[in-house]
């Protein structure tokens, strides 16, 4: 027969003090077979049930003294008794328990907090500032406010279509981006364990099935272009302005670079005796360098160009600085204004997109000159492509970034500006439907 404990009453327990060894004392206090006091060195009390769990011998925690009283303990001990005879081993339920509180709680994460976690993460992939802004931003704008208070767990595809059918056909490429990036959060709380089941953003066999494609849409949501027959009548137009916004705007029609490259170009990017600007890659949509061929219209323009202070920039603002993108674009709005009122007025009158029959604005530039390679020449739609710095084939772009490729672009820039400026067509243009 097993010895049993003489029982200790309430009193015994608090005077109850460590012997003074080096280890932990064991007491047993009766009431429950096994349940003991456990006494720290410095007199840290905690409770213990010591019992023999199948083919183990377990030592159950059950609290500390005086947090868990000796009644307590008593009870939790037969408790733990009763579950043992019925063949449940509480240290494993009490494990299993605490997962299955862990997991909830990170089911239980909510999508602006998956957002800190995931962009902490995803954006030191980014070493272009201007692409970590505009993730943190999309995101900020349109899917925290819908989203934000919501557990990542249960967002689902009708939660991330409200984000997304305000702007799928007003602002198509942001919205087209914000989708990705709503996919990139949640796949990171589902591979961190805060969700589970299929991602509700993902577009193939999902919201591919709900909306349009992008491409589709973008078609009709382009930047209104200056129409062709326009085009030399809005050059000689802009190259009768005086200041940096119009001559910004002439750089940016010579090359047909984007508006920004051309507002943050910077003197050491340019080479005017080799007629090379040299666009590096942190400046570039894509993130890849691009180098740009300068006509003699450009160089020409250049070099009347005033440097005015020590930012190095080529077309400083007033105050210093970048010119702003509504600079260029209130130059454009003021030569539409200008030309429909010479025009006597009415909806066609000014420098107007031929299809949509909106003001051109200077992204529109870009189109035009696409326009004029598919439909006044006979050089290849890549090598505009590369001139637009668009993504391409990898092996296309890289013939067309070799020296003598790059000599091709500049005959076709070199058109292009006779184009601009009105003169004969040169060798590698015809006319069309002349």
């Amino acid at each position: 027969m097993p010895r049993t404990a003489s029982e200790l009453g309430p009193l015994d327990v608090k005077r109850i003090a460590h012997n003074g060894g080096k280890w932990a004392n064991m007491v047993p206090v009766g009431g429950v077979a096994g349940l003991y006091l456990q006494v720290t060195p410095n007199n840290g009390k905690t409770w213990i049930l010591r019992m023999q769990v199948g083919d183990r011998r377990r030592d159950i925690g059950l609290g500390g003294y005086p947090t868990v009283t000796l009644s307590q303990a008593r009870d939790k001990a037969r408790v733990a008794r009763t579950k043992v005879e019925a063949g449940i081993d509480p240290v494993e339920e009490r494990k299993a328990t605490k997962a299955a509180l862990t997991a909830a709680q990170r089911r239980g994460m909510l999508f602006s907090e998956a957002v800190e976690k995931a962009l902490g993460a995803k954006l030191e992939a980014f070493k272009n500032e201007k692409h970590r802004k505009q993730w943190r931003a999309t995101l900020d704008t349109y899917a925290t406010p819908e989203l934000g208070k919501m557990a990542v767990q249960d967002i689902t595809v009708q939660d991330v279509l409200r984000v997304l059918e305000p702007i799928w056909t007003g602002k198509t490429e942001t919205a087209a981006r914000l989708r990705g990036r709503i996919e990139a959060v949640l796949s990171w709380a589902t591979v961190s364990g805060h969700r589970t089941g299929d991602n509700p953003a993902r577009w193939a066999g999902n919201l591919k099935e709900l909306l349009p494609a992008a491409a589709a849409v973008k078609k009709s949501d382009n930047q209104p272009a200056l129409a062709l027959g326009d085009a030399a009548a809005w050059f000689a137009d802009l190259r009768k302005r005086d200041g940096f916004g119009a001559r910004a705007l002439e750089l940016a029609a010579l090359t047909a670079v984007r508006s920004g490259e051309v507002r943050g170009a910077v003197w050491d990017e340019i080479d005017l005796e080799a007629e090379i600007w040299t666009i590096p890659a942190q400046r570039m949509k894509m993130t890849r360098e691009h180098r740009v061929p300068l006509t003699p219209a450009a160089v020409a323009m250049l070099r009347a160009l005033p440097r005015l202070n020590d930012s190095g920039l080529v077309f400083p603002a007033a105050r210093g600085g970048m010119l702003s993108d509504m600079t260029l674009s209130a130059t454009m709005r003021r030569m539409n204004e200008a030309e429909k009122e010479r025009a006597g007025g009415g909806d066609n009158a000014g420098y107007l997109d031929a299809r949509s029959k909106r003001p051109a604005v200077p992204h529109g530039l870009r189109s035009t000159f696409r326009d004029w390679v598919a439909e006044k020449t006979q050089y290849p739609g890549d090598m505009a492509e590369v001139a637009l710095a668009h993504s391409i084939n990898s092996a296309v772009e890289a013939a067309y970034r070799r020296g003598d490729m790059m000599e091709k672009r500049r005959r076709m820039m070199a058109d292009w500006a006779d184009f601009l400026q009105g003169r004969a067509l040169g060798g590698n243009v015809v006319r069309i439907g002349a």
